[in-house]
């Protein structure tokens, strides 16, 4: 193989580029939009520079790996800085947790909710670290290709207790509330119900307590900036605000890609970071792309989101970078983004606060903060986000207001919101998923979308709906998973 496209400049995409290209596949990424970074994308509005997300760094090795590849080093083109705590959490009724890898600070922390949890955590510990590595180190960068891949995981997996949530593994750890919602709200970040979500993804709390949670400096989109650099810096070819229209087939082989512009390109092989669903549908001579499409319409997808940017007159260093404002409710509020398709009016929150951290994002003496609020998916909520969207607004400005803000509206220098309708619009999102496939077991490994198209040789994907799923780690991981099929056929 000597040539490669890659259609999708978001994390997963970039980071297969990086992969192919550092080991001597020329390789050209086609990206729809006017930026590169995907779900990563940012706006700069009134001198406010808003991450558009993910914005929770971890396990920043496997970053420093694709650098690597090539014999560079991440820090000449990225400032990655850590963020403590990982998370501040905070309760309706005024309970507080900080959530950091300080021992004695942590345990400090869960003891002032319930001492007899300290010993519970530490429990937890252990066993998120036997899930961690059998989960995310052992399977994070494997394709799973054939049932029998996933069969010989499976005794590893069923001495976790994979079938298990989240929640209840937690729940089995730790007796109070506060902490078993401090534990298992991160499936969230990934797309994942805690309730429902495999007890394999308690790996997150390994991931982090081992690695940190850090920041790139200068926002998310420094971190895409950096990795198009050096892709660039290695001779790949990048193509912006270039819709891809239609991925050429003949028999079982992808041929070429075509765009909106006219532009066509032909490769030895193909990829798609972009919404599985939307890439099948993308296919040209073949009947696989509608019998894909057909399958992925029923399968579980992920809920979206409703994310709230706005800039601040002053500065608030009493607010961490990373907060999350619980809600009055908590499994009742997941049954209605998950079951009920319902627009819950007391939204669960996680607040970003990047100017405590780099007051460049900002103007001087202002602040940038995004709001953001799981909702339904486009096919559970028959909500018409273009004309109620400005008035979910003003509810998650409501709970800032009583919990953080008091006087947050009249501090508003610039305002705007992202809705699932945007998520469907801009990233082609089947209804407006933020987080593609949802991550239950039976949408795992195998169950996931393969990384090679079992009926197109040469066509391959990367990103959120593919194994491991969502988050930096888990594209980034999906990326060395894809370039090593497509590698192996250049052996």
């Amino acid at each position: 193989m000597n040539s490669a496209i890659v259609i999708g400049a978001g994390f997963g995409g970039l980071a297969l580029a990086m992969r192919l290209q550092s080991a001597g596949v020329q390789t050209t990424v086609v990206e729809a939009r006017d930026k590169p970074g995907g779900r990563a994308y940012f706006w700069e509005r009134d001198g406010h520079v808003f991450d558009a997300g993910p914005t929770v760094i971890t396990d920043p090795d496997c970053l420093k790996r694709l650098w690597a590849l090539s014999g560079s080093d991440m820090a000449a083109d990225v400032d990655l800085v850590p963020v403590t705590p990982f998370y501040a959490l905070d309760w309706p009724d005024g309970t507080r947790f900080d959530y950091s890898n300080d021992d004695e600070a942590l345990f400090a922390s869960i003891a002032a909710l319930n001492p007899a949890d300290v010993e519970g955590y530490k429990k937890f510990l252990a066993y998120a670290a036997g899930v961690y590595e059998e989960g995310y180190v052992k399977l994070g960068t494997k394709a799973f290709l054939k049932i029998g891949d996933m069969l010989r995981a499976a005794p590893a997996l069923a001495r976790y207790q994979a079938w298990r949530s989240v929640y209840s593994i937690v729940a089995s750890f730790v007796q109070d509330e506060h902490l078993r919602q401090a534990l298992s709200f991160h499936t969230l970040l990934v797309g994942g119900n805690p309730m429902t979500c495999s007890s394999i993804y308690a790996l997150i709390h390994k991931l982090e307590r081992d690695g940190g949670v850090w920041f790139a400096k200068g926002g998310t989109n420094k971190l895409i900036a950096g990795m198009v650099t050096l892709f660039e810096r290695l001779g790949g070819t990048i193509r912006l605000d270039d819709l891809v229209e239609a991925i050429e087939v003949e028999g079982e082989r992808a041929r070429a890609v075509r765009t909106r512009s006219g532009w066509r390109g032909e490769a030895d092989a193909i990829a798609s970071n972009g919404d599985v669903l939307h890439s099948y549908s993308l296919i040209e001579g073949s009947s696989r792309g509608a019998s894909r499409v057909h399958a992925l319409k029923r399968k579980k997808w992920s809920p979206s989101l409703f994310v709230l940017h706005f800039g601040l007159e002053g500065t608030f260093p009493q607010i961490p970078h990373h907060m999350i404002l619980f809600g009055p409710r908590y499994k009742g509020l997941l049954g209605d983004i998950y079951d009920k398709g319902r627009l819950a009016p007391d939204p669960a929150l996680y607040l970003h606060h990047p100017t405590v951290t780099d007051p460049s994002m900002a103007p001087p003496g202002c602040s940038t903060f995004y709001a953001l609020a799981p909702v339904p998916h486009m096919g559970k909520a028959k909500v018409d986000w273009a004309k109620d969207g400005e008035a979910y607004a003003e509810t998650i400005l409501d709970t800032i207001e009583a919990r953080l803000i008091p006087d947050v509206r009249s501090r508003i220098r610039t305002r705007f919101h992202y809705s699932p309708l945007d998520f469907q619009h801009d990233l082609a999102a089947h209804l407006g998923s933020a987080f593609s496939l949802e991550p239950v077991l039976t949408q795992s490994a195998w169950f996931r979308t393969h990384n090679r198209d079992d009926k197109i040789a040469n066509l391959y994907f990367v990103g959120a709906g593919t194994h491991p799923g969502a988050g930096i780690p888990g594209v980034v991981g999906s990326a060395e998973a894809t370039a090593n099929l497509m590698l192996e056929k250049n052996a």
